[in-house]
């Protein structure tokens, strides 16, 4: 190196140093600390540098069903639905998915709707640059492809079964996978209808443009100066009807889109409102046409009338309506945080036995429960909600070693001073992470709610009993941060995305940061996003945030919508009829299945999304028939799974998870699960026997939980026994007493940071 470079290369190198050793400089929040890099050899989170200069001062949209535009140089297929896209150096792909029947191993098939045989849309005058995300609002994404000053620019959205397309200047041209026969021709001169290799679609240029057929399988589209502009369609079907609604709303091009959500709390219902808001590139302004999924059109009637035709989904039907907002409405069915004492039972001293047992443990389960930020917090509300049982049950003695034990172990965690276990925010995307990594949380940004959630609630259940812990001065504000990295409802924040896992339209978390997969971004542990969102409504109604505590119940109602629909199939509007399985363990944008990441063996495939079990889930026992029918299926399947699967060197016992299977019999059927209840036997690493047990004996009391009764106050629960006789729970997180008001016209007086309860006569 020349000398005239020596010297300021010294210069840049001890700037440079500088700046590193700014960033390795831990960040005090009250009593823990978090640090700007990451410690040693940890690898830091991925960057997502393929966004405009605008989206780049904000949070990188982790999380999301388009999220592989931001991280990937070259991005995976995006399942807008009914839709696909994806961005290729030649120009965008677009694509009608259908029905694959994927026969496996385990004598069952998946269902796939792949992006697959696309239509290739493209500018004339100039080759397409690179894909970057340009705008992300509530279920609508641009992406430019800007090379020097020319540009192509695609808006899609949720449920929209177009693509509109602006380029900066010349013609499009439109390659077909296979020749395609047009339809209905000369019924517009705007429009170019194609069925193509059995699925129908749609190009809709402006007035005064012509399409001209350059060869069986390329149509060019010759566009009046000044208007670069055209959208491509997929079509449910050839009807000319079809075709005419379409093109009536092919000219409003989607701008905007709001998702705006109230809680109701005299009614205990969750309004939503959907909004997209257009701008009209010529002629009469028609509005949108929106695709509205099971979860929007089933039991609404505020759109039954108005629906048009339907798209066949991976997401079941896809109903068309010509309008450029809806509305649902869900009941939001409560929780509380535990249930009363048991105080007459005949298995009373197996449950003091099993107390006595788990609480010598406590600390040994907490300190080996696994390494990484997940596990511990299974561990954490594994303690607390011993501890619920320890405080019902009179030992408070109990319950103050086991309180103290969870608060020790998370102050070591978010105190900073550990080298494994530490907390790191990285500015430059807007996320947190909690070292050591483990399922890819922080390689690709994985699981956020998941981890979280558990921290959330147990903070949120310690401040019950001890409302200093979580002061700012203390450790409140690490809890905030987590809060915060799931939670955020301000858009265009720098310091965290708009709801990161939650997808707004599809009313449903992802759990893949980075959206890999060729089936776009996945879902597979439903009932841990519960418990995140159920954290969130207890954190805020301790910390006194009704907003929070709001957003909660609208995450927490909306997204058991969702698993009712997409995962449970509870109202048969969803699973093909090809499709054998109860349930769908795994849903990915364009697949579903009954399989798991790690393992083949059916018992954890079905219960990954049941646990953890608590007094937060009980939407699981939505139908009792289910119920049963889910765990009848079980049996085939560990028959299946002993004749054909591979098991693995260190297999699993035969019972695993015997615990949440009898805590979720036991919400149908509470006598026959003490039954099939094993007090030796296996037990979930996050569950303890001592909580399983007081779970089935609280429902073998209480009835199992009654759905037709509401409350006007976001933490209660209701039970019904077979006679008929009621159990009504109410817990106040407040400094004041409170009346609660069920919609059956029973009232509950409740005290101050305290669970109340009345019982129904026959």
């Amino acid at each position: 190196m020349p000398k005239s470079l020596f010297r300021p290369f010294l210069a840049l190198l001890a700037g440079l140093s500088l700046t590193l050793s700014a960033m390795a400089q831990p960040v005090q929040v009250g009593a823990g600390t978090y640090f700007l890099s990451p410690k040693g050899n940890d690898k830091p989170m991925p960057p997502a540098p393929h966004r405009t200069e605008e989206m780049l001062r904000r949070a990188a949209p982790t999380n999301q069903w388009y999220s592989t535009l931001a991280f990937a140089a070259k991005p995976e297929a995006i399942f807008v639905q009914p839709i696909t896209v994806r961005t290729t150096p030649a120009g965008l792909e677009f694509a009608l998915p259908t029905k694959e029947v994927v026969p496996t191993w385990r004598r069952d098939v998946e269902i796939r709707y792949p992006h697959k045989d696309p239509l290739v849309i493209s500018p004339v005058a100039f080759e397409p640059g690179p894909a970057r995300l340009a705008k992300a609002d509530d279920w609508s994404i641009d992406i430019t492809m800007a090379r020097d000053a020319d540009d192509m620019r695609v808006t899609v959205a949720r449920g929209h079964p177009y693509a509109s397309i602006q380029l900066s200047r010349g013609d499009a041209r439109v390659r077909l996978p296979v020749a395609g026969e047009r339809l209905h021709e000369g019924a517009d001169a705007r429009v170019l209808a194609l069925k193509v290799g059995g699925r129908n679609y749609a190009l809709f240029a402006p007035t005064g443009a012509r399409w001209e057929m350059a060869s069986p399988t390329e149509w060019i589209a010759r566009l009046p100066e000044g208007k670069g502009y055209l959208s491509a369609a997929a079509l449910p079907d050839d009807k000319a009807e079809t075709l005419s609604l379409f093109t009536r709303h092919a000219y409003a091009f989607i701008q905007q889109t709001r998702v705006q959500w109230r809680y109701d709390e005299s009614a205990s219902t969750v309004e939503t409102t959907f909004t997209a808001t257009t701008k009209v590139m010529e002629g009469p302004d028609n509005g949108p046409l929106l695709g509205l999924y099971p979860h929007h059109w089933f039991n609404n009637p505020s759109v039954q009338d108005r629906l048009g035709p339907a798209f066949d989904t991976v997401r079941g039907q896809l109903r068309l309506l010509a309008a450029p907002q809806f509305r649902t409405s869900y009941t939001y069915h409560g929780f509380v945080p535990f249930w009363p004492g048991i105080q007459d039972s005949p298995l009373l001293p197996e449950l003091k036995e099993v107390m006595s047992r788990d609480l010598r443990s406590a600390r040994r389960e907490m300190l080996q429960i696994g390494r990484s930020a997940y596990w511990q917090g299974l561990g954490l509300q594994r303690t607390m909600k011993l501890a619920d049982v320890f405080e019902q049950q009179g030992d408070l003695e109990g319950r103050d070693r086991l309180l103290e034990l969870a608060k020790k172990r998370a102050e070591e965690w978010l105190g900073g001073g550990d080298r494994e276990h530490y907390v790191h925010y990285d500015k430059s995307i807007g996320a947190l992470a909690i070292y050591p990594d483990e399922f890819f949380a922080v390689s690709e940004i994985n699981d956020r709610h998941f981890w979280y959630g558990y921290w959330i609630r147990v903070a949120a259940e310690i401040a019950l009993r001890d409302p200093s812990w979580i002061a700012k001065d203390r450790w409140g504000g690490m809890i905030d941060m987590m809060v915060a990295d799931i939670a955020t409802t301000e858009r265009g924040r720098a310091d965290a995305p708009f709801l990161r896992t939650f997808d707004a339209y599809e009313a449903h978390s992802w759990a893949n940061g980075i959206g890999v997969g060729e089936f776009g971004n996945n879902n597979e542990s439903s009932s841990e996003a519960i418990n995140a969102w159920s954290a969130l409504i207890l954190w805020g109604e301790v910390t006194g945030n009704k907003a929070l505590r709001d957003l909660g119940i609208y995450l927490r109602t909306t997204e058991i919508q969702a698993i009712n629909h997409y995962w449970f199939n509870i109202h048969g509007l969803v699973f093909a009829p090809e499709y054998q399985n109860v349930d769908a363990s795994l849903v990915f944008g364009g697949q579903y299945m009954h399989n798991t990441w790690w393992t083949d063996e059916p018992r954890q495939i079905t219960g990954i999304n049941l646990l953890p079990i608590t007094t937060a889930h009980l939407y699981l026992g939505t139908d009792p028939a289910f119920v049963r029918k889910n765990l009848q299926a079980l049996v085939s399947e560990s028959e299946t799974y002993e004749k054909y699967g591979k098991k693995p060197r260190n297999a699993p016992p035969k019972d695993i998870w015997q615990d949440i299977f009898a805590k979720y019999l036991a919400l149908a059927d509470p006598e026959q699960a003490l039954k099939s209840w094993d007090r030796w036997g296996s037990v979930n690493a996050g569950d303890s026997r001592t909580h399983a047990l007081h779970f089935m004996l609280s429902l073998q009391a209480m009835g199992t939980p009654d759905f037709g009764v509401t409350a006007n106050t976001p933490l209660y629960s209701v039970f019904r026994t077979a006679d008929g006789r009621r159990t009504y729970l109410a817990f106040n997180a407040g400094q004041a007493p409170i009346t609660v008001r069920f919609s059956d016209g029973k009232t509950l007086e409740v005290a101050p940071r305290a669970l109340a309860q009345a019982r129904s006569q026959p």
